[in-house]
């Protein structure tokens, strides 16, 4: 055997499908060149080889995240991000140290409290005016992006009162009286976010640098941005992409799903196709599209077959929304699948997913078999009858394990709010798999962590490291956990199939060497133990781009 540039010896392989004890991987040029047993890796090493012991530790493909906002994640943590902090307590202080470190600034922007912490009436204005004054606006998004706390200062800018309607697509949250309370749901954040001052090329281009870094730093190599257009007041990433790539900055492989502009029809496929071409070079391939279905399940706006409870055991007459008309969606999915592109829609409700299952088989009956790997993402709810016709419609499923757990988001928010047997129907990861589901993974970033080792701990456990259950109880609805392989398969190789990244995913000769170190080997040990799994380092094409 040839010496080779780099070689990992000493530790396990995950290759992407399976698992292998005393593997050493040779590389040269960015390539995988030669899998072998641990016994015969001296044969690969040269005067120039570079040694990585692995020390007992795991080498596996590089994690790709199937559904993330790096732009916009990266945004938030240079703003007033709150992600990091819980209680309206230490909401409205963070927010106060932020505005009094910038006294000239005159918009607060940035995000990432939770919904639980307020109930689901939501955050008041009144709370940020007492901390920032009644004249400066803020606007900061919730963690799920589907939702805006405001201030009175903001809402007055906008022109919101008691006699503003709400849009169609979204609600104004109000008191008993009918005024504005501070609380703006889904479409009627657009009423405020068009008012803010964009941030500055040299911003977004910081937020890509960083947000790249941190993706790279939790093992993250490929990954499918989910918008690339403008929406939940951050501009379209396309341009910043863009630049990163031409000053050589971009080391990361990006698919890219342009925005379905809802308020629009299918009129807007010309300029789709028009942007897939300006923007499809270097390593962004804007090949997707982007329709977002419906809303999300804590603000009753995800799409769902029976309605919502009203929290006492009665139901409401809310079956949530449906954004893009079913027979829109189904010549519009149609229309894209024959023009080549891959659709990735957002479906939280079982009626979503349901309408996005429909528009691909209606395309499947129109177009035939199509190779544009269409992904349904989100799948908090899917309906029993549904659940095989992934497999059928050759649809992938993409999950974001880290919600499918106890926390205060399930307990307080959703589950009062669902029939008992619609509860039982949330993130049914196993039965997908046995259905013969192809399952690709993500993170939904800054709507969650984009650690994959958390996701994957998730999705085996069904409850955080650290935390089985909650207050004692048992993991949340556990006969949809998938098998580790499982877990690990869907955020290497299957996330790798939907990005189209055919030539990663796999540790195998002939594969680009997209590469992710861990300092043990999880797959080896206790399955309550993944989430502690720690990232060593990360390679793109053999070229180390992080480190420990």
């Amino acid at each position: 055997m040839a010496p080779v540039d780099l070689l990992f010896r000493n530790g396990n392989l995950f290759d992407g499908r399976s698992h292998h004890e005393r593997r050493a991987v040779g590389v040269v040029d960015g390539w995988v060149q030669a899998v072998v047993d641990e016994s015969e890796a001296a044969d690969l090493v040269g005067p120039f080889t570079e040694v990585v012991d692995l020390a007992g530790g795991l080498l596996l493909p590089g994690f790709q995240d199937a559904h993330v906002h790096p732009v916009q994640g990266g945004l938030e943590r240079m703003r007033c991000d709150l992600s990091e902090f819980e209680g309206p307590g230490e909401y409205v202080a963070a927010v106060a140290a932020y505005a009094a470190a910038r006294p000239g600034q005159e918009w607060i922007c940035g995000g990432g409290w939770a919904m639980p912490a307020f109930g689901a009436s939501g955050p008041r204005a009144a709370d940020l005016d007492a901390v920032v004054g009644d004249d400066r606006p803020v606007f900061l998004p919730n963690r799920d992006h589907h939702g805006a706390w405001v201030s009175s200062a903001a809402l007055r800018a906008a022109g919101i009162d008691r006699s503003t309607p709400d849009p169609v697509d979204g609600r104004i949250e109000r008191d008993a009286a009918g005024h504005p309370t501070g609380t703006l749901h889904e479409g009627a954040m657009g009423l405020v976010q068009r008012l803010i001052p964009s941030p500055t090329q040299e911003e977004y281009d910081l937020a890509l640098t960083g947000a790249q870094a941190y993706l790279h730093s939790v093992g993250v190599t490929s990954w499918q941005d989910a918008i690339l257009g403008g929406y939940a007041g951050v501009d379209d990433p396309s341009p910043t992409y863009l630049r990163a790539m031409s000053a050589g900055r971009l080391t990361a492989r990006v698919r890219g799903a342009l925005w379905w502009d809802r308020s629009a029809g299918l009129e807007q496929i010309e300029h789709l196709l028009e942007r897939r071409t300006e923007l499809t070079q270097g390593r962004l391939d804007a090949g997707s599209v982007k329709i977002m279905q419906d809303g999300v399940a804590e603000n009753y706006t995800a799409a769902m077959t029976s309605p919502y409870r009203d929290g006492c055991g009665g139901h409401t007459h809310n079956h949530g929304l449906s954004f893009v008309d079913p027979a829109v969606l189904n010549e519009a999915v149609s229309r894209l699948d024959a023009h080549g592109f891959q659709v990735h829609v957002h479906a939280i409700g079982d009626r979503a997913v349901r309408e996005a299952l429909d528009a691909f088989e209606s395309s499947r009956l129109t177009n035939g078999a199509s190779s544009g790997r269409h992904h349904i993402a989100h799948l908090q709810v899917v309906h029993p009858e549904d659940r095989a016709r992934f497999a059928e419609l050759d649809v992938a499923a993409n999950m974001q394990p880290l919600w499918a757990l106890y926390d205060d988001q399930m307990t307080d928010l959703t589950i009062p709010y669902l029939d008992e047997d619609v509860v039982s129907w949330q993130y049914p990861f196993g039965d997908l798999a046995r259905a013969g589901a192809r399952l690709a993974a993500g993170s939904d970033w800054p709507v969650s962590s984009p650690d994959p080792l958390a996701g994957i701990h998730v999705a085996v456990n069904r409850w955080g490291l650290g935390e089985p259950g909650r207050a004692g109880s048992e993991p949340f609805l556990p006969e949809q956990a998938l098998s580790p392989e499982q877990a690990f398969t869907a955020y290497t190789s299957g996330s790798a199939w939907v990005n189209h990244h055919d030539d990663t995913g796999r540790v195998q000769p002939g594969r680009r060497a997209d590469l992710v170190v861990l300092d043990r080997d999880p797959l080896a040990g206790d399955a309550s133990e993944i989430g502690a799994a720690v990232v060593r380092a990360t390679y793109v094409d053999g070229n180390r781009v992080y480190e420990a």
